[in-house]
Order: C-alpha cells, then sequence, then structure tokens
C-alpha cells in the first residue's frame, strides 16, 4: 500500500518477496522487468502495445485467476508471485499446447537455434508436447521473395501485426478467421508476394518463432572484386534511390547491392547470356544494342542428291520480305527505351534502370550494354529490387522516365495509333495508369465489365477462355502488345481472361479515354475494330475444333495445341528413317525432325514443329523475336539473339539452334571485331520452298503425313481420311 513516505506518482508493491517503488501505471511485467525479475513471453515487445494473448507472462496477483502481467497494472500493496506452483503449471500448459501446434525444430530453430518458443520448452522440460498434433496443415506462403511465411509456425501472438501496423504504419497484416482455423493474413487474404507489403522486415524480426523468416536466396551475395565494392546498410541509406528502404531489409541483405565503375568500352552485359542481376546507372552514359545480325534464316536449292539439298543463310530483310513487315518495327528490349529496327543503338543515362525482366524473371539478357563513357552503376540481386520498386520514389522516378522516353513509341507502335495527334499523345503520356501485377494474378477476368484498354510495357500476359472441361490459351503477350479492345467496342464484357505469367507491367489507358480516342481518330477505330473482328473469329475457330474432338484423349496427348502435325502411320512404317534422312539432306546436315515423340492409337506424332496453338515457345523471349504471323504460324523474326530461350521453352523440343559466323565486338579489344559462332533459332519451315515437305515426299510406304489435327481426330472418330 501507499505510505505517507511514498513520493506522488509512485505506488509501492511486493513482487517475489522484494519491495519495490515503481511509477503509477506501471505494468505489472514492466515492474519485474525494471528490477531484474524475468518473467518470460512471447507476444510482448518493449517497442509494442501490449495486448496478453499468449498468457505466458501469467502471474498470482492473489486475484480469482492468474493475470497477464504486461497488460496488469500494479496497484498500491499488491502482492505479485512470478514462480510459484499455480503459475510454473499453467505456463507448463500453456507451453505444451502451444508446442502441440509448432513443428518442431521450426525454420528459425533450424537456421539460428533462438526460436523463443522452442527456447522456452526445452527450458521448462518439455521435450515432447503431450497434446494431440495438429492434423491440417495451415500451409506455407513463398510467394515474397525476401520473407518465408510458415504459417504452421505461427503462435498467432500478433507481434508481426503489431510491428507492421505500429512500428512501420504500413497496415498490411492482420487476423484472419476463428478458433482453429485462426491465422495471420495479408491485405484481404492475398498471399505475401501478391499484397501491399513492401518487405520491410519489421514482422520478421518482430516474429518470435519460424512463420516468418528470411528465405535463402537474401543470403545470397554478388561478388565484388576490381570495379565493384560492396555497401554497409548504413551507407546504403546515405544513397537518395535507397531512402525509406528499411534498414533491417538492407541489413538482411547485405552483399545483395554493389556499385561497379565501367571504364569507357567495356562491356556491362551481353545479349543472350543469362543473369539474376538488375542494373541502375549513377554516373555516365552507355550504348545498348543489339549485336546480333538482323537477317532471316533462309534456306535455298542447290542441285544435289536425290532430292534438292537446301543451304541455310541468313538474309536481310529487304531480300526476304514478308508480308506482315510493311511497317518499321521497334525491338522491345529489356531496358526504358526500345531499338529501331534499321539502327537498333539506343543510349542509357543516369537514372535508368536495365535488366529488370533479367533480374526479376531470370530472362536472358536482351540486349549488349557498352559504356561510352565511365559509368557507374549500382548492381542488384531481385530481392533488393523487388524492394525498390515497391518504394513509392523510385517507382515514381521510373514512371516517369518512361512516360517521357518511350510510352510514345509503345504507343504508336501499335499500327492502329499512328493516326494519333502529338496533342492527344501528351494527353495520354499523363492520364494513363501504370499498373503492376504479380506472377499467376488474374489482370481481367472473363465475363466481368469492360472498362480499360491495356498496352503491355514489361512482361507476359496469358489470354485464355474458359470451356467445359477446361481452358483454352488463345495467346501469349509481350511488351508492345495491347488487349482489351474486343470487350470495349463490343457488349462491354470481357470475352477472355488474361492472366500475369511473370513480373508484368501495364499502361491502363481507362474506358473514357478509349471511348474519346476512337471518337475522335476514326482510324484508330476502323484499325481496331478490323483486329477485334480477327481475334473474335480465330477464338471462335478454336472453340469449335474442341467440340468436335474426344477432349480427353486431344488434351492427355497435347494435340489440342497444334495446327499441323507431322503423324506416322506405325502400321505402314518400317523405320526405315527415310524422313529424317530426307530432312537432314534438306537442311546442310541437321535434321528438323525426330522419330520419336507422343502416340495416339496406331499413329506416332512425331517431333517436329506443330505450329502451336498455345505456342509456350514465345513466352519469356528478350527481345519478341518468336511470333505470330497472321496466318496463325509461328515464326522466329530475323533480330533473333539465338539466347535458346524458345528452345528450351518448346515442350515437344522442335526448335533448334542453327550457328552462323558473324563479325561482333571483341570484349578483350575495345572497338574491335572478330569473327565469333553466333546462333539463330530455327524450325520446321515445312520445305515451303518445295511442293510438299521433304520428309513426306521421301517416305516410301505412305506413312508420313502433315496433318490438321481436325482432320486427324475425324480419321480416329472414322468420319473421313487423314489425307
Amino acid at each position: 500500500m501507499t505510505t505517507a513516505t511514498t513520493p506522488p506518482g509512485m505506488i509501492d508493491v511486493t513482487i517475489d518477496g522484494r519491495a519495490l517503488r515503481v511509477p503509477a501505471g506501471t505494468s505489472v511485467f514492466d515492474a519485474a522487468r525494471m528490477n531484474g525479475i524475468a518473467i518470460p513471453t512471447l507476444c510482448h515487445l518493449q517497442n509494442q502495445t501490449p495486448v496478453g494473448v499468449c498468457r505466458l507472462c501469467v502471474v498470482d496477483t492473489g486475484a480469482r485467476v492468474l493475470s497477464a502481467s504486461c497488460v496488469r497494472p500494479v496497484e498500491p500493496g499488491m502482492k505479485v508471485s512470478t514462480d510459484s506452483e499455480k503459475v510454473l503449471n499453467a505456463r507448463k500448459t500453456l507451453l505444451e499446447l502451444l508446442m502441440s501446434d509448432h513443428p518442431s525444430p521450426c525454420a528459425r530453430q533450424e537456421q539460428s537455434g533462438d526460436c523463443e518458443l522452442e527456447t522456452l520448452a526445452k527450458a521448462a522440460g518439455i521435450l515432447e508436447s503431450g497434446f494431440q498434433k495438429r492434423t491440417v496443415a495451415r500451409g506455407h506462403d513463398d510467394s515474397s521473395l525476401a520473407i518465408a511465411v510458415d504459417h504452421d509456425a505461427c503462435i498467432l501472438c500478433d507481434r508481426c501485426i503489431r510491428g507492421c501496423d505500429e512500428v512501420k504504419n504500413n497496415f498490411v497484416l492482420g487476423r484472419m478467421g476463428k478458433g482453429y482455423s485462426a491465422g495471420i493474413a495479408f491485405d484481404l487474404n492475398s498471399s505475401m508476394g501478391d499484397s501491399t507489403c513492401i518487405s520491410c522486415g519489421e514482422c520478421m524480426v518482430s516474429c518470435p518463432t519460424g512463420a516468418l523468416t528470411n528465405k535463402g536466396v537474401v543470403g545470397t551475395a554478388i561478388a565484388v572484386g576490381p570495379g565493384a565494392e560492396g555497401f554497409e546498410a548504413e551507407d546504403l541509406l546515405k544513397i537518395p534511390v535507397f531512402k525509406g528502404v528499411s534498414g533491417t531489409f538492407l541489413e538482411l541483405n547485405r552483399g545483395a547491392v554493389v556499385k561497379r565503375r565501367f571504364r569507357q568500352g567495356e562491356i556491362v552485359c551481353r545479349e543472350g547470356e543469362f543473369g539474376s542481376t538488375a542494373f541502375y546507372i549513377l554516373e555516365g552514359k552507355a550504348k545498348v544494342s543489339i549485336s546480333t545480325p538482323i537477317a532471316h534464316v533462309r534456306t535455298q536449292g542447290g542441285a544435289k542428291g536425290l532430292f534438292k539439298r537446301l543451304t541455310s543463310t541468313l538474309v536481310a530483310r529487304e531480300d526476304d520480305k514478308r508480308e506482315e513487315e510493311t511497317r518499321d518495327r521497334t525491338i522491345p528490349i529489356d531496358a526504358p527505351v526500345d531499338l529501331a529496327y534499321g539502327n537498333p543503338v539506343a543510349e542509357l543515362g543516369p537514372g535508368d534502370l536495365f535488366g529488370e525482366m533479367t533480374c526479376m524473371n531470370f530472362y536472358p539478357r536482351s540486349a549488349t550494354v557498352i559504356a561510352e563513357s565511365d559509368v557507374i552503376a549500382y548492381e542488384m540481386l531481385r530481392n533488393v529490387l523487388d524492394i525498390m520498386l515497391k518504394n513509392k520514389t523510385f517507382r515514381a522516378q521510373l514512371d516517369e522516365t518512361y512516360r517521357r522516353r518511350a510510352l510514345e513509341n509503345h504507343l504508336r507502335g501499335v499500327p492502329m495509333f499512328a493516326d494519333l495527334s502529338p496533342e492527344f499523345i501528351d494527353y495520354l503520356k499523363g492520364s494513363v495508369e501504370l499498373q503492376r501485377f504479380a506472377p499467376g494474378q488474374v489482370i481481367v477476368q472473363q465475363g466481368e465489365a469492360a472498362d480499360s484498354f491495356y498496352l503491355v510495357r514489361i512482361g507476359f500476359v496469358k489470354v485464355s477462355e474458359n470451356y467445359p472441361g477446361g481452358e483454352l490459351v488463345l495467346a501469349y503477350l509481350s511488351r508492345g502488345d495491347y488487349f482489351g479492345e474486343i470487350g470495349l467496342l463490343g457488349g462491354g464484357v470481357r470475352t477472355a481472361t488474361c492472366t500475369a505469367l511473370d513480373h508484368v507491367e501495364l499502361v491502363r489507358i481507362s474506358g473514357d479515354d478509349f471511348r474519346e480516342m476512337v471518337g475522335r481518330f476514326p482510324g484508330v477505330r476502323t484499325g481496331l475494330e478490323a483486329i477485334a473482328a480477327e481475334r473474335r473469329a480465330a477464338n471462335q475457330q478454336r472453340m469449335q475444333m474442341v467440340d468436335s474432338v474426344p477432349i480427353g484423349q486431344f488434351l492427355s496427348q497435347g494435340l489440342m495445341e497444334a495446327q499441323s502435325l507431322l503423324i506416322l502411320d506405325l502400321q505402314n512404317c518400317t523405320r526405315c528413317d527415310a524422313c529424317v534422312n530426307a530432312c537432314a539432306d534438306a537442311h546442310d546436315g541437321i535434321t528438323r525432325l525426330v522419330r520419336d515423340g507422343l502416340r495416339f492409337d496406331r499413329y506416332l506424332v512425331a517431333t517436329s514443329c506443330r505450329q502451336c496453338r498455345d505456342p509456350l515457345c514465345m513466352v519469356g523471349c528478350p527481345v519478341g523475336a518468336i511470333r505470330r504471323r497472321n496466318s496463325l504460324e509461328v515464326i522466329i523474326e530475323d533480330w533473333c539473339i539465338g539466347c535458346g530461350l524458345c528452345a528450351r521453352n518448346c515442350p515437344y523440343g522442335n526448335i533448334n539452334l542453327h550457328p552462323f559466323e558473324v563479325m561482333a565486338e571483341d570484349p578483350e579489344h575495345a572497338g574491335r571485331k572478330k569473327a565469333v559462332i553466333q546462333q539463330k533459332a530455327t524450325s520446321c519451315d515445312l520445305c515451303t520452298h518445295l511442293k510438299e515437305p521433304s520428309c513426306v515426299y521421301a517416305c516410301p510406304h505412305d506413312a508420313a503425313h502433315r496433318v490438321d489435327p481436325k482432320t486427324f481426330f475425324a480419321e480416329m472418330l472414322g468420319q473421313g481420311s487423314v489425307k
């Protein structure tokens, strides 16, 4: 009790037999802590509001029930016991209950041996909980680049929530569900990677268990050496572009960003190489270009052998014109600028970020970057880049650079937008919205109201339609492509679902601006309506095909994707390999087919380009060189840089890399060139210079046929001929 000698504002209490004097309003927990008396807790941190949810800090105050000391204020004359048998038994029971739901050892215990729950349990002599273990796992969330979430290790202490809300004022975390199904959630139950979380690391630092841990990728460091220097976290925070980034995060990611110095003429990165970093130029200028010759691979006839021998050569566009190549094009690259087809060279300077898609999605480098002057640049791994892209100041700087330098080119890259006036382009520069989507995130849903037109700025978008029994992929869109016009020009409803395949950035034009644009510029409306009509017709044709075949077998063999199949009738085939040899004879000894593959009934679907309707080979091309013709055939453009990603992506092994000798920059002697072997991707060209494919013509037993899959399945159903 307070006596006459107790100063105003102070209270006398007794804790574990010790007489103490503490300020009024002090919690029992803090009163004990200030006087060296330890009370265990799992939910309380000194920089957070106490909530008393773990109940591990219970003490005996002489009341009917034990009290949570972190939320129980001291009272005059209060006598507190922190280690009575009753208190210790209660804590042990609570620890056993928590351990029954806890994976032991958890990730934190494995990494550093300091899981607070497991440490307390061990101190209490609890090696294994006597209560029944959880039978239904709550799952993991690995969507964040920096932080791994193990919901099974979460004890619902709310320390992460309070750290996010009270310490960082981000308000991303909260509780979800009730009772046995309760857990933490990000935003409105999004995955961590898809939420508005900026990966500051405060939740991870606050977490007492392995529920929130630093991912292994975060520990990866960029090698330092001549021309490269690392940073300490406090040094990075002094750099303007890192302003606002969590110091905790930078400390955990020490070594994931370095400063590099490149001398004039030095190569920063080379096209076609795989990498995992992005570059941000601080000082100096760099030249970005494509050194691979811009030329088609064309086969020309000779006069040797039983069949005409074809020689593969590189041919410039003006000597091998294609019907759709009637306008100037730009080559999309992983930088804030695109390259002009006629002169694929551009300049990068201070404030430019390049290599973003290589860093975020591990795509090959899309271009070669050479220092035009001495250059200082930050090189960073994707965990740091991801944080930078979520930093509002840095994001605003990149967006302003894009609007100023590249947006007009992207808009005018859409053929129908060529008629837009400079004034309207300037208006769009300020009115469009730049949006980001995480891998797997749905951008627009089939059947919902259409309110926007989208232009792809970065990444790949999958366009698909739902049909009874599954999903039909209509197209893959990459930088410079667009979608949304069908819904806006038609009935106002989305006719397909568009989903981000990787980290995607889009330019969104609102429905009002779109309608004003097509109203003011009739040529834009006419062009978009024509394209929309073509897309609707092509989609309808695909759906008719789906309806006319045994869908289960069709899907199981992957044949629904094909427009043209090379099939071998195994009842007639004698395995003589005449088809393979003929293909090799026709293409300089390099066959473009393999007599092996999927089987359907008595037919073998040989390994040769199928001209797929869902061309996975198009996904990830760093320069957009593989695309569809107007006839829906998949073609490889003349600016292919030979990185080989399309060949790796093709699930049927139907794309080859063909070597050519070309002149390229000599990395050991700046300004000089030397002869090197450069690859170009090639696939079956259907021997278009001959009356029919060599493989079909060469078969002596009428076993090889190039067919349309619909015709092929009609034969299976007894409705017609394969031929």
